[in-house]
């Protein structure tokens, strides 16, 4: 009993009289009446009271902002006492511009250890050693991350308290305003700096000649544009009127100039040698490549540092995301809009050349130590380290800044024709676009293609690893793919650079198995959409199509790899993810049919298995239950279509394995001539009626003991053919309809299921006989009279027909009618096909009748790699590619894409834009599940024995 109550006696907290830990200030802060809580209980705090430096000395991390600061106290603040939440940006905003022009900033890094554990010890207790002004800017930097998105989500358009705050403009005297732009936020360069920085760094050619003013500028830094960013008025205009007062360049202008000095700062984010006597700011980029020759040094110290400042940048581009799609291009984002418009081409360009390079040059050796080099390549290594690596998060916030700017199309910010060309960026629009245009050397062309292929190879390797799950994912991987499109788009010669290349069909593949790993994850369908919109664009060129019969060198994970060129992968992969996806990438369809169509003409030496594939295709997309549900989908019949056409027309004798096919599933297409709503009607009600009667006969036979039987039997085949029956599986799978609940998903018709959906392979004796499928050929007349005669049947409907057309043929309430049936089936494009079969059909047959065995076979590829029908075919038209058009309603969603990639982003850590009422897109929170760890190590022990999930993990599936 002693001992209990000399326990009692013991604190109940462990004293830290000299608070080594340095966590009492910041539990006081979060607790007290004196800390976070009175920014919204005590009204109108002045600016000079003691309360405010605490924002500024007592964190050490961005962590401790983000959780001792949250969105709910500043939004508090904003409706109780929003007068505070202002002095609190002026404050802040006041300190940072201050502190940047001191003498004393940036605080040297400590020299050893002992330094470096003094100044925890002195951090820790509060003692009132050193001033760590280092420190000082990065609480205030993380300060208005934290703050600002509570205030772009308060509702208005723009709201007044953000005009009164940030863009506000105050009328001063003459001699005041002169001295603030030549001290203020910027006052650390001068004329040192400007000679140094006015060496030619850049050869990027500018056309626009009225940028003289903004690159003679001097060294004034804190300078206000010529006009608030929501009134535009011409020189001119200003000149004949009345002189206008002397206005400070508002805080938010201000702020973006220090954040660019910020980013240039010796000791901050650049090596200190690089320095010019005591000028700290110089404008050097970053690091070699784009714009530059020489590399600056080592910056490995500075990476945390460049990663907070462009962090602040990024929120203040995030304006964006608090505004409703619809009114995207009529309130642009002010922020945005001054940084793309009003910045001098000097920080344009630095910025822009900057961002780049660190992004592209990634995975450089140079770029992280021997550790993390060595770390990087230990298996499982993204398991035992907790969170990213600072040049890992470095290069990720490049990548989105850059995808940001290079995207925002908003207001006058938006893209305009000159002479009479397609619409383009302009210095006065959007200048990084418009420098990204004006790109041109090779070097730099190589530099990024180079940077953007290994990028690619790595998430390749991570996906290709002999340890499943070894190594982890490239985490920018979709804002480089995106960067990948903005450069493609935005430069033509950067675009003819890498379709003539030899890394044209690498990039190609890369993109494609990136979208067959993502294709079954609903989060990641808009980056399927971004990779079916990049092929379709690739594909439009002419460039693209010349290199589809060479041989693929990209080394792609096994499960992707294919036999044969690079025209066998594409078709093999495209018909994959229309394939394997069940109708659920709908949208994406279009986009890869027509780059299949706008490849045709290039294809050559087709193997057996992607002629197979296309037969597919076709056949899923002729299925009346997938043609009639919608009113999009016989477009993409039409492609098919068009993709044979092209085949036929530029290169038959190259393609004897398609032909072929084509001409096996003659009767298809003789039964697509004819086609009519009562036809498709009633073979969905008798597929139906097949479907339920087999359904019955399951029931009662034992199905369950047949299942085990074949299981068992197909555990002691041989692997050929395992691979045939899992390649017979697929194309029974290939179900597009998903219409009504009570209709079929089946791709073609029962009966003749077996002859449609197996992989064709070179005619041989044992196979079927070609002319067993149907009557001779006919003639363009005759076919011509069999549509005339298919057509006169629109009348012949019974009234069951009619109900079941009326009541779930169609999806989201669409009901198919025979004119509208007319109106496509008259324009498909069956002339070509048609001609081909009636004059190549009779031969073939004919060779199967004469002949047997592997002569017949070699006897019919002879004949159609032989076969000349110039004088039968018309002549081929000029090549019409079909490229992607950008409409408002694209720029809008992949403008909502790219800011949601970068929300999710955010989430973790920091949490930057959490639980705030973003407008541009829905933000749907789901639950995750974490997997227990016995789990996780029986599925990679299940991985490396070839096995993709264990028994316990798919029991609990089931």
């Amino acid at each position: 009993m002693d001992s209990f109550k000399m326990f009692t006696k013991l604190p109940q907290k462990i004293p830290d009289p000299f608070n080594l830990l340095g966590d009492q200030p910041k539990l006081a802060f979060r607790s007290q009446p004196g800390g976070i809580a009175k920014l919204a209980t005590t009204r109108n705090i002045s600016e000079k009271d003691s309360y405010w430096e605490q924002y500024v000395v007592l964190f050490d991390s961005a962590s401790d902002v983000f959780t001792l600061i949250t969105h709910n106290d500043v939004r508090r603040a904003l409706y109780e006492a929003p007068e505070n939440v202002a002095t609190l940006i002026r404050v802040i905003t006041s300190r940072l511009f201050n502190l940047v022009s001191d003498h004393t900033f940036p605080t040297p890094p400590p020299s050893s250890v002992s330094s470096l554990a003094s100044s925890i010890i002195r951090s820790g207790t509060g003692a009132s050693g050193e001033r760590n002004t280092t420190k000082e800017v990065l609480n205030c930097i993380r300060v208005l991350q934290r703050v600002l998105p509570a205030v772009f989500e308060i509702e208005s358009e723009p709201s007044r308290f953000e005009q009164e705050v940030l863009w506000k403009r105050v009328e001063v005297r003459p001699q005041d305003a002169a001295g603030q732009a030549r001290g203020g936020a910027s006052g650390a360069a001068g004329g040192a700096v400007e000679q140094a920085s006015a060496e030619p760094q850049f050869v990027i050619e500018d056309e626009d000649e009225s940028d003289d003013d903004e690159e003679g500028d001097g060294g004034a830094r804190a300078r206000a544009p010529k006009s608030p960013p929501r009134q535009q008025t011409s020189p001119k205009a200003q000149e004949t009127t009345q002189k206008p007062k002397e206005t400070m360049p508002s805080i938010a202008e201000r702020l973006f100039s220090c954040l660019i000095d910020l980013l240039f700062c010796c000791g901050f984010t650049l090596p200190t040698k690089i320095q010019v006597d005591h000028y700290k700011i110089n404008y050097v980029i970053w690091e070699k490549g784009v714009g530059s020759t020489t590399d600056p040094g080592p910056s490995q110290q500075y990476e945390s540092n460049k990663t907070e400042v462009l962090r602040l940048l990024l929120v203040l581009l995030s304006r964006q995301i608090y505004t409703p799609p619809a009114t995207l291009f009529t309130s642009p984002s002010s922020y945005t809009l001054h940084f793309v418009q009003n910045l001098p081409r000097r920080d344009v360009l630095t910025v822009l050349c900057s961002l780049m390079n660190t992004a592209v040059n990634a995975t450089h050796p140079g770029s992280a130590n021997v550790m993390g080099t060595v770390a990087g390549r230990l298996p499982y290594n993204h398991l035992l380290m907790k969170g990213e690596d600072p040049r890992t998060s470095l290069v990720s916030m490049c990548f989105q800044v850059l995808c940001v700017l290079l995207d925002f199309q908003s207001g006058t910010a938006r893209d305009v024709a000159v002479e009479g060309q397609t619409s383009g960026p302009t210095a006065k629009t959007n200048a990084f676009r418009y420098f990204i245009a004006k790109l041109h050397r090779p070097a730099d062309f190589e530099f990024l293609l180079n940077g953007i292929v290994t990028i690619f190879e790595d998430e390749m390797s991570s996906l290709n690893g002999l340890l499943p799950g070894s190594r982890k994912p490239v985490p920018y991987m979709v804002e480089a793919i995106i960067f990948l499109w903005k450069m493609l788009e935005l430069n033509k010669k950067f675009r003819a650079f890498v379709l003539e290349s030899d890394k044209a069909m690498d990039i190609t593949a890369y993109l494609l198995c990136y979208g067959l790993e993502i294709k079954d994850k609903p989060e990641q369908h808009g980056m399927c959409r971004v990779l079916s919109y990049m092929i379709q664009g690739l594909s439009a060129e002419r460039s693209f199509g010349m290199k589809l019969s060479s041989p693929l060198k990209a080394h792609l994970p096994q499960k992707w790899a294919t036999v044969g060129n690079a025209g066998d992968f594409i078709v093999q992969t495209i018909y994959s993810m229309v394939a394997t996806t069940s109708g659920s990438l709908n949208s994406l369809y279009p986009a890869l049919v027509i780059a299949l169509s706008n490849s045709a003409p290039y294809f050559k030496n087709l193997s057996v298995t992607s002629s197979a594939r296309l037969l597919q295709l076709f056949n899923a997309f002729a299925n009346p239950s997938f043609l009639l549900s919608d009113e999009g989908h016989p477009r993409l019949l039409f492609f098919v279509l068009e993709a044979f056409n092209g085949v036929l027309l530029h290169s038959l004798q190259d393609n004897p394995n398609l032909v072929y096919a084509i001409l096996h599933a003659h009767k298809q297409f003789e039964d697509l001539g004819t086609f009519t709503l009562a036809r498709g009607l009633r073979e969905i009600r008798r597929i139906q009626q097949l479907k339920e009667e087999r359904a019955a006969q399951a029931q009662g036979r034992g199905s369950v003991d047949k299942g085990k039987r074949r299981a068992r039997d197909e555990e002691e085949g041989a692997p050929g053919d395992e691979k045939a029956r899992l390649l017979q599986r697929e194309a029974e799978s290939l179900d597009l309809s998903r219409s009504a609940d009570t209709l079929p998903d089946a791709p073609g018709r029962h009966t003749d299921v077996d002859a449609q959906t197996r992989p064709l392979m070179s005619p041989t004796s044992a196979e079927t006989s070609i002319s067993a499928g149907g009557g001779p050929a006919i003639s363009e007349k005759a076919r011509g009279k069999m549509r005339a005669a298919g057509r006169s049947l629109s009348g012949d409907m019974t009234g069951s027909l009619e109900r079941l057309a009326a009541s779930g043929v169609g999806r989201n309430g669409f009901v198919p009618t025979q004119e509208w049936v007319s109106s496509w089936q008259q324009g498909l494009p069956l002339d070509v096909i048609m001609l081909v079969i009636s004059e190549l059909l009779p031969k073939v047959q004919n060779l199967q009748s004469s002949l047997s065995g592997a002569s017949a076979s070699n006897a019919i590829i002879d004949l159609l790699r032989n076969a000349n029908l110039d004088q039968v075919l018309p002549k081929p038209p000029p090549l019409s590619p079909r490229r992607f058009m950008w409409s408002d309603a694209s720029i809008v969603w992949l403008t909502s894409l790219i800011w949601g990639e970068i929300y999710v982003r955010g989430m973790t850590p920091l949490g930057i834009w959490n639980n705030t009422a973003v407008r541009l897109f829905y933000v749907k929170h789901a639950q995750a599940q974490q997997r227990q760890i016995t789990e996780t190590v029986t599925n990679v022990v299940g991985g490396l024995l070839g096995r993709t999930e264990s028994s316990q993990s798919l029991g609990r599936r089931q």
